[in-house]
């Protein structure tokens, strides 16, 4: 592994920390202000928002712009971004629309980190398929760990300390990252496509997901799984209570399970890839959830739902690093942020109807109706996809990609970069702005 790729790993560590504080404390700052379940949701509902407006068009504008300064350019903006709540908070002036601009706003600033970190990476290992297994797995796992078990509650913690600490903690955490990125090597400029629209480049990147089946195949499992695991979302605490008889503490415990789960997904995603080939163990992780949360809905007792609930979150786990490793090693560079943005965007697209599905079918038949279903479509999906997304056709398309990997990668410190880039740098202009 390349020098670098040890401080993108720090740098999106500690910003994943930031993030997890922010995630419980904003809905608590909410609850301060209003005790209106719509307005909460409206504030929950904005961060989600520039996924399915802007997706397909952040990612065009990821491929034409420099990816490592798209990167600290993001988390600068996104760092002097809290700090007007925070100053808000300390004033006694914050209020419900000043917090959903500020989740639409900190949720733009992520399509724009998010895709070009995923577009940066294969630069940076020299789109090495085994490598991006590792360096996802890490990613994955440290993701998990910051923004799943340490964030939440620190972020309740220090809201006790203060309505601006947890506020002026994520900046923090943005502004390190920012710095960290910075001091990445420069990856190389995507290939100018003269004469051609921003519309017309955002529409090239979606057709190319939609003409390819292997690439069809990844992005549907995450669209076709939130539409199933937002349906089980939707009614889990419900469940838990009436059904297994979980208090707020224990249901605490049951995420935590899961989680703890996708933490050991995550870190044994790379050797099921080389025992079984990529193919095959997207199909076993995807069967595994289905299977997982089929086990949820008829668990007897609360054990036996933490452990469906820590198997779920391994195939998950597993899942999240296999995928984005293949489609990393097998995308056109010039290509990946468009694509990684098209394959986001579906999967945020689809929650809403989970959402609605989980509820429905609550509302008309029983609280355990949702898992049933979510199973179900967890199982079609496997064995419609598992066709498209095959051991063959994975083999088939690193071949393809061959001599894209062979190019070398990035240099492992600023000081390898050259005066020349350097110069180029410090001469060329924000692509933000």
């Amino acid at each position: 592994m390349p020098t670098g790729f040890g401080r993108l790993w720090t740098a999106q560590t500690v910003s994943s920390l930031g993030d997890g504080v922010s995630h419980a404390a904003l809905p608590l700052l909410a609850l301060t202000l209003t005790r209106d379940p719509m307005a909460l949701a409206v504030v929950t509902a904005a961060g989600t928002l520039p996924w399915l407006l802007f997706g397909v068009l952040g990612g065009a504008l990821v491929d034409r712009w420099d990816r490592r300064r798209t990167m600290w350019v993001t988390d600068t903006v996104r760092a002097v971004l809290l700090a007007i709540p925070a100053a808000a908070a300390a004033l006694d002036m914050l209020s419900i629309p000043l917090l959903a601009a500020l989740a639409f706003l900190l949720g733009l600033g992520g399509l724009f980190f998010d895709t070009a970190a995923t577009a940066y990476l294969p630069d940076l290992l020299g789109r090495d398929p085994a490598l991006l297994e590792r360096a996802n797995s890490r990613l994955r796992g440290s993701q998990t760990a910051a923004s799943g078990f340490a964030g939440p509650p620190a972020g309740s913690a220090l809201l006790a300390l203060g309505r601006a600490v947890p506020l002026l903690t994520d900046a923090v955490s943005f502004a390190v990252s920012a710095v960290l990125v910075r001091s990445l090597p420069a990856a190389p400029r995507p290939e100018p496509q003269a004469h051609e629209s921003l519309l017309r480049q955002a529409r090239e990147g979606a057709s190319y997901v939609f003409r390819d089946r292997l690439l069809l195949g990844l992005a549907l499992r995450p669209a076709v799984g939130n539409i199933a695991f937002i349906a089980v979302e939707t009614v889990l605490a419900l469940f838990a209570h009436d059904r297994l008889g979980i208090d707020t503490y224990g249901f605490g415990l049951l995420l935590t399970a899961e989680a703890t789960g996708g933490l050991l997904g995550a870190g044994i995603a790379s050797f099921l890839g080389r025992r079984l080939g990529t193919g095959t163990a997207l199909t076993c992780t995807a069967a595994v959830e289905g299977l997982a949360i089929l086990g949820l809905a008829a668990a007897p007792n609360p054990y036996a739902a933490g452990l469906a609930l820590a198997v779920c979150g391994a195939g998950m786990g597993a899942t999240m690093v296999l995928g984005p490793s293949l489609r990393q090693a097998i995308v056109p560079p010039h290509l990946m942020g468009r694509v990684a943005s098209t394959s986001r965007m579906l999967a945020m697209c689809a929650a809403p109807f989970g959402a609605f599905l989980g509820g429905w079918l609550a509302t008309t038949y029983d609280v355990r109706t949702p898992l049933f279903a979510a199973a179900g479509l967890l199982l079609t999906m496997t064995a419609v996809t598992s066709t498209m997304t095959g051991n063959r056709q994975v083999e088939a398309a690193l071949r393809a990609a061959a001599p894209a990997a062979d190019e070398p990668a990035l240099p492992e410190s600023r000081d390898a970069i050259g005066e020349d880039a350097v110069l180029e740098d410090a001469a060329q202009g924000s692509p933000v702005r």
